[in-house]
């Protein structure tokens, strides 16, 4: 088959779909998330104030701070917050810096 005009549009648009579509199956792995998910109580994310998506705080299955975690709330919840203003503001507060 030979792939000019409309086709040749349709292939670059399903291309730029697939494309966005594996990139969002990953979004979990992007800076601030952990590699240990598996460990943690969700899978959340946020999106910070410089656009970066951040592991939601979460709570550790084994007991230990998970990996990337900056600090362990007051409720006992690790928070991956990537600037101190505001980290642990709806878990109690900041507990321990890490």
């Amino acid at each position: 088959m030979r792939f000019t005009g409309k086709n040749l549009r349709s292939c670059a648009a399903v291309a730029a779909a697939l494309l966005f579509n594996v990139s969002a199956a990953f979004a979990y792995v992007a800076p601030g998330t952990t590699s240990d998910e598996a460990n943690l109580s969700n899978h959340n994310t946020y999106t910070n104030r410089d656009g970066n998506t951040v592991h939601a705080p979460a709570r550790s299955l084994s007991g230990k701070a998970p990996e990337g975690a900056t600090a362990r709330c007051r409720d006992g919840t690790y928070s991956f917050s990537r600037h101190r203003s505001g980290t642990c503001s709806r878990h109690g507060g900041v507990a321990d810096w890490l």
